[in-house]
């Protein structure tokens, strides 16, 4: 009997759709065959909990008796959670380009009976609409052209299969040289490309999109680099004054819609709130600018608060909408703070945060400091806090949004590696405790044996094959645990998990590393890319990864895996730098990765220098009791038990002298980013 089976299912976004008329299968290999018996071809529809167009297209057409029954008529209907399958949402976005189609979510696929895609769209309407034909009229002249143009059907799949493959194949190194020069030429193209005014790349919409300002950062930092510093302050400074972050409650909302960072989509992602903290860190040790400080801990108190799902792991987002609207659980009207505040601290609050009786955003106010971006006396911004907490009280009660809270192992690998380094910054033993928490969960409920992760876990069940980002990213979190604990487990786990992204992963002929193992069964074509997304690429944290690894480990395999990686990649980042800011970051440090020791406790002087100086990228061993043989090879054995504070500081394989001024260790840090460890 044909039903709905998602109801069978952990995610929530699949649970969302259970009680759909459509007979929805989960993808899998009953799916697969239930298309070659029935000779239908399949509609594939992708998207995520958070979505706000995925709601939008559910709520008209997947929730409708008329339109389910054409879909059940004609296709066998198969929904994907993209998070939790971020291997298949590759695949078929990639088609979607081939196809001249600009992507986006939900994702909408038709497929022959080999999962072999022929057309497809993301959003369509009910009813014609938006410059989009109606989804039921979609539906039926596929269908037809399905049963009844088969050759041109077939034609087209064949096209869009050769396309992925090609791209998947072309990895040309000619016309790329990695250096210093070309980084600085292309962080001086990029700085200039910034919205000097409201941060981020001009116009609109705009995105956090970490890879791009990880590596103006690195120039700043790298070349002395004034204008690629100012980037990066000003767009961190308006994400963190507008309407992209959550003023009551913490946290930054995926994108948004203008140019000012007003108007967000009102989803929160785990992924970008980690790549957020992390990069506020590292600019908050340069600039000390409390407004990053304060962010940071008010975003990690949202995570503490909000976040933690089932045995300790980072959940995956919160959604957009409640009670059907986006954006209703974050809005405000002036009348509705009057009544909370009172009309005197209304109005100063108001003044503050841009309200207004016409609002901002369709009659309603997002709260945001975009007019008033510097911070006001310490008796105003404690006025302020106050007040905050008193709206945040009065907006709990609230319908909330959707929580999707299974754990996915790629996005708690940043949220871990991002925690971990600041809480040793910020000196906030509680959040590396949080660290510790979702790493053991990890462990212990997403291991597939051998070493092997899976993807996704919630339920009590963990599911998915891993991709590439899951080992590469918990392999950066486990780099970071080891420095922050100094405690060998996380090493070994950050070796081990290595091994297995080169037996199953490592494309053995053209370098590099796939998307998806060598034993997933059930993709049409393993993708590889270095390209930025709205997170970083597996190879280029796995680049990272590698360097480090060279570093601690003194094993060369590391470092020529790390050149054959990066060469591979080389055609295509001549042919685009700018979509690989993340590879090219990570590349800085081939040759001058910066490793830094320090004994002592947390008071020590040289301990505080450190954390007050942005050395990105570096591996960092400081506050805490480690056995000095276990410290990186270089370092190794240079740290013995003292009463004196000492610090060592290492670019590529020359190590300064032993340094216990703090002023003289400040200099040397400073030298070392640029490349140079000062006197040996």
């Amino acid at each position: 009997m044909t039903e709905n089976r998602l109801k069978h299912e952990t995610s929530p976004y699949l649970l969302q759709h259970q009680d759909n008329p459509v007979h929805w299968w989960a993808w899998g290999p009953e799916a697969l065959a239930e298309a070659k018996r029935s000779g239908k071809p399949i509609l594939l529809s992708v998207g995520y909990a958070a979505c706000h167009w995925c709601h939008v297209m559910a709520h008209e057409s997947f929730e409708d008796d008329a339109t389910a029954a054409v879909m059940n008529a004609l296709f066998v209907n198969i929904k994907v959670d993209r998070e939790e399958r971020p291997d298949i949402d590759a695949i078929y976005m990639s088609a979607l380009h081939r196809l001249g189609e600009q992507g986006g979510w939900p994702l909408t696929m038709f497929l022959d009976s080999e999962a072999r895609p022929f057309w497809g769209g993301t959003y369509f309407p009910k009813q014609q609409g938006y410059g989009r034909p109606a989804f039921a009229h979609v539906l039926q002249r596929l269908s037809d052209a399905y049963q009844t143009q088969p050759d041109q059907v077939r034609s087209n799949a064949d096209r869009i299969l050769a396309s992925l493959n090609e791209r998947a194949e072309d990895r040309s190194e000619a016309g790329f040289l990695h250096s210093d020069a070309m980084i600085k030429d292309l962080a001086t193209r990029i700085a200039r490309a910034v919205d000097a005014e409201h941060g981020g790349l001009s116009g609109a919409p705009k995105f956090p999109q970490w890879n791009v300002f990880w590596l103006l950062w690195r120039a700043a930092m790298r070349f002395d680099d004034a204008a690629a510093k100012q980037a990066v302050v000003t767009t961190l400074t308006h994400i963190c004054q507008g309407g992209i972050y959550d003023h009551l409650g913490g946290g930054f909302a995926r994108y948004s819609v203008d140019a000012r960072w007003l108007v967000p989509h009102f989803e929160k992602m785990l992924y970008d709130n980690a790549l957020l903290v992390d990069l506020m860190t590292e600019v908050w040790r340069e600039t000390q600018d409390p407004l990053l400080a304060t962010r940071i801990a008010e975003t990690v108190a949202w995570l503490q608060r909000e976040m933690i799902a089932e045995s300790g792991g980072f959940a995956a987002s919160l959604d957009a909408d409640s009670e059907g609207e986006e954006g209703k659980f974050y809005v405000w009207s002036a009348s509705e703070i009057d009544d909370v505040l009172g009309r005197g601290d209304a109005a100063f609050f108001g003044a503050v945060y841009d309200v207004t009786e016409g609002g901002n955003f369709e009659g309603q106010t997002i709260l945001n400091r975009l007019g008033s971006l510097k911070r006001l006396s310490a008796d105003d911004e404690a006025r302020l806090q106050t007040l905050r907490g008193k709206l945040f009280a009065h907006r709990a009660p609230r319908v909330r949004p959707g929580w999707d809270d299974k754990v996915l192992a790629d996005w708690n690998g940043l949220m871990i590696a991002a925690l971990s380094r600041a809480a040793i910054i910020f000196e906030k033993p509680n959040w590396l405790a949080m660290s510790v928490r979702a790493f053991a969960c990890i462990v212990e409920k997403m291991s597939a044996g051998d070493n092997r992760l899976w993807h996704s876990y919630r339920a009590g069940q963990a599911k998915a094959p891993a991709t590439a980002s899951d080992y590469a990213n918990m392999i950066w979190a486990a780099l970071r645990l080891h420095q922050a604990t100094g405690t060998a487990p996380y090493l070994e786990h950050a070796l081990s998990w290595t091994a297995v992204l080169d037996q199953h992963y490592w494309d053995d002929k053209r370098g590099g590393y796939f998307t998806a193992a060598a034993d997933t069964t059930d993709v049409i074509i393993r993708l590889k890319s270095a390209h930025d997304d709205a997170a970083p690429s597996a190879n280029a944290i796995q680049l990272a990864n590698l360097i480090a690894l060279a570093a601690i480990t003194g094993d060369a395999a590391y470092d020529a895996r790390a050149r054959a990686l990066l060469k591979s990649f080389g055609g295509e980042i001549a042919g685009g730098p700018v979509g690989h800011c993340g590879l090219l970051a990570a590349g800085l440090d081939l040759d001058s990765l910066v490793q830094v020791a320090v004994n002592g406790g947390a008071d020590s002087p040289l301990v505080g220098a450190l954390r007050r100086v942005s050395v990105p990228g570096s591996l960092e061993y400081a506050g805490h009791v480690m056995d000095p043989a276990k410290l990186p090879v270089n370092l190794s054995g240079k740290l013995e038990i003292s009463d004196k504070s000492m610090g060592y500081i290492c670019s590529g394989p020359v190590c300064s002298a032993p340094i216990s001024e703090p002023e003289v260790f400040t200099q040397r840090l400073i030298q070392s980013r640029r490349g140079d460890a000062g006197s040996a």
